[in-house]
């Protein structure tokens, strides 16, 4: 492998425009396919509106891309439609993780997929990466281990939060211990320093993946959740991310600043199962942060916690109730490609 250095910006960082795709198939969200549409539809506008970042986005076939459109108006001259299949919407783990190189250029990250550890094989997923690269026309880094996007964090200055239950599972790189997959993240992503938790929120299809737990809003700034009722059914993990975080130091040295949000608390799927809601799945757009809201106690709250965190830009609570039903919300559908200057 090269030694080139390459480094993934924190998402904050200006983007010169946002990846999407369109939820288009029926077999797998059924009920839920309209209704997810609709919140993809207001994730959209919420990003694109008032002067907000380009839409790329991945539409399935003409029908998919009339729908598109249809619900899209009010923000079209900002949207570019690409006929790329894609198993599902979940472009944060399909499309590449673009990374800027020494001189600033940025370059397309692409590892491989497997469907979060054999558990949802889709047709065209493994494809996507490679072909978000090819329309971009950036360079492409092909990379020959198992990374979802979701799985790591980064501050744009050297640190990657990621947990133990993803990376380091016998599903995703079997042939990978801890300080090779450190290694890994160093030669793609610029990781000078991984910090690592331990597990994630019950019944998370990825296995404990970082953007529903704690993300960075600033260097040395994380944000994770904490439980409002004993009911919660992640409390006490939510109590230890919260205590391992406090005891970590970053790339630069410096001790992370832990905030805390309230958590949505127990949210029951049909089969009255605990579904993985989090408020930290938040996407920070150029101009916008959209957080994913669920009709809870919660959620007026979390939005309101959330905004003095970042100054400049609104903070929006959005409807992803039904994106969560196929398993996750806003910062798993998106992936922002960063601005090169």
């Amino acid at each position: 492998m090269s030694h080139a250095t390459y480094l993934q910006p924190a998402e904050w960082e200006r983007h010169s425009a946002c990846w999407l795709a369109w939820p288009s198939h029926g077999h797998l969200w059924q009920a839920n396919l309209a209704p997810a549409q609709a919140e993809v539809a207001a994730l959209c506008q919420a990003i694109a509106e008032d002067g907000g970042e380009a839409l790329e986005l991945l539409v399935q076939d003409d029908r998919a891309e009339a729908e598109a459109r249809r619900v899209l108006t009010p923000v079209l001259a900002q949207v570019r439609f690409h006929r790329v299949p894609v198993g599902d919407i979940w472009l944060r783990d399909t499309a590449p993780i673009f990374v800027k190189d020494g001189q600033g250029a940025l370059q397309a990250a692409c590892f491989r997929f497997n469907g979060w550890g054999g558990k949802y094989e889709l047709p065209g997923d493994d494809q996507v990466a490679a072909r978000v690269a090819g329309i971009t026309g950036r360079p492409r880094l092909d990379h020959p281990w198992i990374l979802e996007g979701g799985s790591i964090e980064a501050d744009g200055q050297g640190t990657v939060l990621t947990t133990r239950q993803c990376l380091l599972n016998p599903n995703r790189n079997p042939g990978m211990d801890q300080g090779d997959i450190e290694a890994a993240l160093r030669d793609s992503l610029g990781a000078e320093k991984v910090l690592w938790l331990e597990e994630g929120l019950l019944n998370d299809h990825t296995d404990g993946h970082i953007d529903t737990l704690a993300r960075f809003v600033a260097p040395g700034v994380v944000v994770c959740m904490e439980a409002g009722d004993a009911a919660d059914p992640n409390a006490a993990t939510l109590e230890r991310i919260a205590g391992d975080l406090a005891c970590m130091t970053d790339a630069r040295g410096r001790r992370l600043r832990v905030l805390r949000i309230p958590s949505p608390g127990l949210l029951e799927d049909e089969e009255g199962e605990p579904m993985p809601a989090s408020y930290v799945n938040f996407y920070i757009g150029n101009r916008t942060v959209v957080v994913p809201t669920y009709g809870r106690a919660h959620d007026g709250a979390a939005v309101a916690a959330l905004t003095p965190l970042f100054p400049g830009r609104r903070v929006l609570g959005r409807s992803a109730r039904a994106i969560l039903s196929g398993g996750g919300a806003f910062h798993c559908i998106t992936q922002q490609q960063p601005e090169v200057r």
